[in-house]
């Protein structure tokens, strides 16, 4: 849980230290993320590495993003308002590794696309815009996979907006919060409470919120899970 529904929502502000309850107010949760997951007749046949059947291509994360100016060009739409017209898709095909995740002999893809902003510039997210922008996506991939498109049985698309009112993840950011170095390390969640104490008695932070901070790791349980045994 990020700290805005922590000590924001769920508990009154005012009766928190006041420079505390300050720096929580100035955690930015901005979030440009697209989150879609797609049905597939069978795994992407990459001209790199051809073969649709479960091989090293499809196992751990395929990002689909040929340079750095590519990166910069794609944040520089979500930078004004405007989902990336040329987005970065990073790939994951959890059915290569575990078939039981999917119907017998048929596919799934998760894809974390790159990027498209929590709020647009003109107007909110439609399914109109989100159906464009997955459009989009599967673009990209075509271009690495002939073919992929046409083996798309289903997609589900969710905007930041999505993830924050499905997930109660604040602006839809996976990572509780944003991560720039002055809001990492000693500084997460705020300066003088990285010790996964709080000025709550017996309220520990033990997610993303903490540090280490985003990603799906376990180290900021493990870490407060200790400072709650005392072993510092």
């Amino acid at each position: 849980m990020d700290c805005h529904l922590t000590f924001e929502k769920f508990m009154d502000p005012a009766t928190l230290p006041p420079d505390f309850a300050a720096a929580i107010g100035r955690i930015a949760y901005d979030s440009a993320s697209v989150k879609i997951n797609v049905a597939l007749e069978h795994l992407p046949n990459f001209t790199s590495c051809p073969g649709t059947e479960p091989g090293p291509q499809h196992r751990g994360t395929v990002h689909l993003c040929p340079d750095q100016d590519f990166i910069e060009r794609a944040y520089d739409d979500a930078k004004y308002g405007y989902p990336s017209k040329a987005p970065v898709v990073e790939c994951t095909m959890p059915s290569s590794l575990d078939s039981t995740v999917a119907p017998e002999g048929k596919h799934l893809m998760s894809m974390f696309v790159q990027y498209a902003p929590y709020t647009l510039k003109d107007g909110p997210w439609t399914d109109a815009i989100k159906n464009d922008f997955a459009d989009r996506c599967f673009g990209i991939v075509e271009q690495y996979a002939p073919g992929f498109t046409a083996s798309v049985i289903d997609r589900q698309i969710l905007s930041p907006v999505d993830i924050e009112t499905t997930f109660g993840l604040t602006g839809g950011n996976i990572f509780q919060g944003t991560m720039p170095v002055h809001e990492l390390f000693m500084f997460r969640p705020v300066p003088g409470y990285a010790g996964y104490d709080t000025p709550v008695k017996n309220l520990f932070l033990c997610g993303a919120a903490a540090h280490p901070g985003g990603g799906v790791m376990g180290a900021a349980g493990w870490n407060a899970a200790r400072v709650m045994l005392g072993g510092r």
